[in-house]
């Protein structure tokens, strides 16, 4: 009797537990994505997972697109944007010549462009004499301190006039950020008479953008945070409704990350889900050396640039003073050969830009302070920044509470030969909808960016649009990197 009365209590204990779980588990937020794609960036829609595991990928290195020759680029050429302009890719970067203070004379604003983001031309725009002639690219010149980090945006708002379809921000701590427009993207005019930032140090780029999940242009800005009585680079963010007048500047905070200089933050809506804005960012290491001084001089580098070290790191954010950095390990690693190894060298450019149908690329400097100085490609699959991975053994991964619109669930996956993926529909406390359950899946085999799930009895889910529910990804020896409803 004993025994049996135990049983009881541990039976009614049991029972009780699951309703109060899916009690709380139905009072959880409910997060709407509607048709929006959702990357493994972060873990804010992730409720819980059982043998996979979250991994960043390791993007390809491919060819070397630009070389800094002309003789107004040059080893400290920098600050590179890449915007896809419909069909036209536009790069734009500082030309620097020799190393001096920021703010010089010596640096120009200079401009190439691509059909394909991989081949690039540097069109001679005759629209400033720079070193005795006119046959160059360049777009800003004999405009210290304008050219020095002149970070330019495609303004997608709503509305935006034709005349100022392109902006840009630039400018260092001793003028203030100056305010840039251009009807197409290479014509530029100043859109204010004064600075229209101040307060920041503004001594690297300083990015801008229309953010369309907050309604507003969004700058991420360069600020120097003290921490143990040293200055360490940070960010700092503003906002602003016209792009003239700006919010006070407010620091950045990186969770439980520890703090480390980020020399760039190219922080930027990603152009498949602009409510997530990625940046790859350029970690900074400062008095880090690996160059010995004959080293140094095998590779030609200048003298003061080998003494510090750099790599490339992954942000993320949702808007508000908060990033996210699920990995503190490099996204991008400096490659075999000392000249890797140089001071400021592994700086990506400004934009993730899409370069085929399952291709999306970015581009990082390479050799910065020596004479072979260039700009590379690196490619990933399109939203293969993060997998969401399961072994051979399985496992699974559960959403939070989301409603949605649309007819099917999308997902960009793949899996081995023996792999497989496979979802179920919950209810929001985690109960399997009819229909919908893990044993009406159909398995998904393969790799694509973009397949349809389905069930026994088909794709539809309509019936479910507007209803909050679960996703569960049960999956074998696969990578789950995106999924949206359409």
């Amino acid at each position: 009797m004993k025994h049996l009365i135990l049983f009881c209590i541990a039976l009614l204990a049991l029972v009780s537990g699951r309703r109060w779980a899916a009690a709380d588990a139905a009072q959880s937020p409910i997060t709407d994505i509607g048709a929006r794609l959702e990357l493994f960036v972060d873990r804010q829609l992730v409720e819980s997972t059982r043998g996979v595991t979250f991994e960043l990928q390791r993007p390809l290195a491919a060819e070397k697109v630009l070389t800094f020759d002309k003789p107004w680029e040059g080893a400290f050429a920098g600050y590179c944007t890449v915007i896809k302009d419909g069909a036209v890719y536009r790069l734009y970067y500082r030309g620097l010549p020799v190393a001096k203070a920021d703010g010089s004379e010596s640096e120009t604003t200079c401009y190439a462009e691509s059909r394909d983001g991989i081949h690039w031309i540097k069109p001679d725009l005759g629209l400033f004499e720079v070193m005795g002639t006119r046959q160059n690219n360049v777009i800003l010149a004999n405009s210290a301190p304008l050219s020095h980090n002149f970070s330019p945006l495609l303004d997608t708002r709503p509305g935006v006039v034709a005349t100022e379809r392109f902006k840009a921000l630039a400018g260092t701590s001793r003028s203030g950020l100056f305010a840039f427009v251009s009807a197409d993207g290479i014509r530029w005019h100043q859109f204010s008479e004064q600075p229209v930032m101040t307060k920041g140090a503004f001594d690297s780029q300083n990015l801008a953008f229309w953010s369309e999940s907050e309604g507003q242009y969004v700058c991420y800005l360069r600020v120097f945070k003290t921490i143990g009585g040293k200055g360490v680079r940070w960010v700092a963010r503003a906002t602003s409704k016209d792009f003239l007048h700006w919010s006070e500047p407010v620091e950045m905070s990186f969770g439980d990350a520890p703090p480390e200089h980020l020399y760039t933050n190219q922080t930027h809506p990603y152009f498949r889900a602009p409510h997530i804005y990625l940046g790859i960012a350029a970690r900074f290491m400062p008095g880090r050396q690996v160059l010995s001084d004959a080293q140094a001089r095998a590779v030609n580098v200048d003298p003061g640039y080998f003494k510090d070290i750099s790599d490339s790191v992954l942000l993320s954010s949702r808007g508000g003073t908060r990033y996210d950095r699920m990995f503190l390990e490099a996204l991008i690693k400096p490659e075999i050969g000392w000249e890797n190894w140089t001071s400021r060298t592994n700086y990506p450019a400004l934009n993730i830009v899409p370069t085929g149908q399952h291709e999306m690329s970015f581009y990082v400097q390479k050799n910065y302070g020596q004479p072979t100085h260039h700009l590379q490609r690196y490619t990933l699959r399109t939203d293969g920044l993060v997998a969401a991975r399961a072994p051979y053994t399985g496992g699974e991964l559960v959403t939070k509470p989301l409603k949605f619109a649309g007819k099917k669930l999308l997902l960009n996956f793949a899996t081995s030969a023996a792999g497989g993926v496979r979802v179920e529909i919950q209810d929001a406390a985690g109960r399997p909808l009819p229909g919908f359950a893990l044993t009406d899946a159909v398995e998904l085999i393969g790799n694509e960016i973009e397949r349809a799930v389905a069930w026994r009895a088909g794709e539809d889910v309509s019936a479910l649009a507007g209803q909050a529910v679960r996703l569960r990804f049960v999956m074998k020896d696969a990578e789950l990197f995106s999924y949206r409803f359409r």
